[in-house]
This record gives C-alpha cells, sequence and structure tokens, in this order.
C-alpha cells in the first residue's frame, strides 16, 4: 500500500523525513518511565475532545484506505466505534464506520473495539518495521473488546500490507523492512 493521502509534492521530503525516524533507536526503558513534559503533555492533550483529529484521520483514511478495505469489514464497520490510541502522548482518535467511510464519532459513543500503542509501536506499524502479531504478543499493541472485529481489521490489513511501507536502501519501489 502507498501513503495516497500525501500530496505528490510532500512525498519524497516526508519519505526522507521518516527514513531518518525508522533510524532511530529506541528510548532507554528509564527515559520511557521519566514524568516530564511529555507526561505534561499527554495529561493536556486526554483533555481535549477527540473529534477535531478524527475528522482529520478520518478524511485520511476515507480516501486512501477504505476504497481497498474488503467489502466484509467495512460492512463489519458500520455502525461501530473504534478507539485508536497513542497511550504515551495521550492522544486518542474516535471513528465510527458508515457505509461509506469513516467518520468522527465523538467522545460520548462507547466503542467496539480500543487499540493502543506507543507512538513508536504506531510508527512501526504503519512503516512495516514489525509485525503486528510480534507487537500484540510483546504488549506494545493492545486490543480490547470485540475480538472477532479486530481479528477481521487486523486480518484484511496485514493483506494490504503497511500503510507508508519503507523503501530499501538504493530502490524507488517500497518494501518490507525485516527486523
Amino acid at each position: 500500500m502507498t501513503p495516497l493521502f500525501l500530496p505528490p509534492r510532500l512525498r519524497a521530503p516526508l519519505e526522507a523525513l521518516a527514513q531518518r525516524l525508522d533510524a532511530l533507536p529506541p528510548l532507554p526503558a528509564r527515559w520511557q518511565a521519566l514524568q516530564g513534559p511529555q507526561a505534561r503533555m499527554a495529561g493536556w492533550l486526554r483533555r481535549l475532545p477527540s473529534r477535531p483529529p478524527s475528522q482529520v484521520l478520518a478524511v485520511l483514511l476515507n480516501r486512501g484506505l477504505w476504497p481497498q478495505l474488503p467489502e466484509e469489514l467495512q460492512q463489519g464497520l458500520v455502525g461501530r466505534v473504534i478507539t485508536l490510541e497513542v497511550s504515551d502522548l495521550g492522544w486518542r482518535l474516535r471513528l465510527r464506520g458508515r457505509a461509506d467511510g469513516f467518520e468522527a464519532a465523538g467522545d460520548s459513543a462507547e466503542a467496539a473495539l480500543r487499540i493502543a500503542a506507543r507512538a513508536a509501536g504506531w510508527w512501526r506499524l504503519a512503516r512495516g518495521l514489525d509485525d503486528p502479531d510480534r507487537l500484540f504478543f510483546d504488549r506494545v499493541l493492545v486490543m480490547e473488546g470485540d475480538t472477532e472485529l479486530g481479528l477481521l481489521l487486523k486480518n484484511s490489513l496485514d493483506a494490504l500490507g503497511p500503510i507508508w511501507p519503507v523503501k530499501p536502501a538504493g530502490s524507488g519501489t517500497p518494501g518490507r523492512a525485516r527486523v
């Protein structure tokens, strides 16, 4: 899958930035536990409504991902709310499936499925740097709620490949990096 939602003029500079981020080592465990500026920012973000960033994500996913999803998954998502959380940043996105794509769900709707990970886990998942099963079993990625919907979503996304695949060095074609 290619990042269809990116305007062509932004793809090259964002790909260069993404490759630099891919090369960063993970934060030491003791740094991840520090309660500094990141924790204060996360506390602030948790208090904000989820609708505005959820609406932006819905537009991007409707343009780039929804048309590629199998019909079975599209139908399974109709009327269901999925919460995506970036746990270390306190950021949550809530999407409701409709017949023609996603919409922002708002904070009051009950989620059928909650998927949470730290920012680094989401990044590795989107880039295809780690297998989703490995992230799940290593407890980097947490799924709660409707197990059947979660497995259908996971298997469908696995079949499509990473959202923003890593390009092999010296190659113009995207590929999946092995770690």
